[in-house]
């Protein structure tokens, strides 16, 4: 045994763990040979040499692709703090202020909360740590393990079960909105039952994802006419008098055209959810930008919720 073991040790290449924990942070094969900057083949040959080197299976096909076994995701973890030892020799080698963050960094967030919330404290955390490059993708879509690959994602509503890490980021609260225009054109609702006879705007009901934003939830009923998955056209429709959005109050309030529906009852609160792969959570970069998200909506909690 200890002669197997010295020969193991001889032969394990820290540079191959380095895709094994690529691969752990971003969740896919692609995903990790973009953030290493190499081609999907070198990736898997490079976890095939580790395989055969360790001899067990680090990867296994799973129902959405290849994903890292159990003893896969054991040796990521510990083998994570390599990642961490190179970004301190690179930081040594620049001359980087110690405790600076560099490298790319990948978020997703819903298209709306990540334009208003997101993207501001991205970028005073950038101020912070210059050396990071950091990527918003932006998508209304339920949380999922195989989605593109990600270091951090923040989706709407109750996180679904699941081997990610899961932690409530905040609350915010939606309600019904028309423009002034529209409402002296076409009378105003007074309540939740006069609703159902103006054309309600949502989001396309056969792609939506989040099943915590069932329209039939808030307003039963209801006819959604002018549908998008973008939470901006739905704004913008809602603005220039297609009917009535069922809308986030953050972005609402800064539309002055808009006017709150208060009479119809509809005060939902939904809570937003971030989460981040067990492999993952130990990284410096994702602890400053957790860090960075919950300082924003704890400064801006007024925004969300209209406290």
């Amino acid at each position: 045994m200890v002669d197997l073991e010295r020969t193991m040790r001889n032969r394990l290449r820290a540079d191959d763990l380095r895709y094994l924990v690529a691969v752990a942070n971003t969740g896919r094969l692609v995903a990790a040979a973009g953030q290493l900057g190499v081609d999907q083949s070198t990736v898997s040959r490079r976890l095939r040499v580790l395989e055969k080197t360790l001899g067990t299976r680090l990867l296994e096909k799973g129902a959405e692709g290849w994903e890292l076994t159990e003893v896969g995701r054991a040796i990521a973890e510990r083998a994570s703090p390599i990642e961490a030892a190179l970004e301190g020799v690179v930081r040594a080698a620049t001359g980087a202020t110690e405790g600076e963050v560099s490298g790319h960094f990948r978020l997703i967030a819903p298209d709306g909360f990540g334009a208003v919330f997101v993207a501001p404290a991205l970028v005073r955390l950038r101020h912070q740590h210059p050396g990071l490059v950091i990527e918003l993708i932006t998508a209304t879509r339920q949380l999922g393990l195989h989605q593109a690959g990600f270091d951090l994602a923040i989706s709407i509503g109750a996180p679904p079960a699941t081997r990610l890490l899961t932690e409530r980021l905040c609350d915010y609260r939606l309600a019904l909105y028309a423009s002034s225009e529209y409402i002296e054109t076409h009378g105003r609702p007074s309540n939740l039952a006069d609703v159902r006879q103006h054309p309600l705007i949502f989001y396309v009901d056969s792609m939506l994802q989040v099943g915590d934003l069932d329209i039939d939830q808030y307003v039963p009923g209801a006819d959604a006419r002018v549908t998008s998955t973008n939470i901006f056209a739905q704004l913008e429709a809602t603005r220039s008098g297609g009917g009535i959005g069922l809308l986030p109050q953050f972005m609402a309030v800064r539309e002055p055209s808009l006017v709150e529906l208060t009479e119809t009852g509809v005060d939902v609160h939904l809570p937003i959810t971030l989460a981040v792969r067990r492999e993952g959570a130990g990284r410096r970069a994702v602890q400053e930008v957790r860090r960075a998200l919950h300082e924003e909506v704890l400064a801006r909690r007024g925004e969300l919720l209209g406290q």
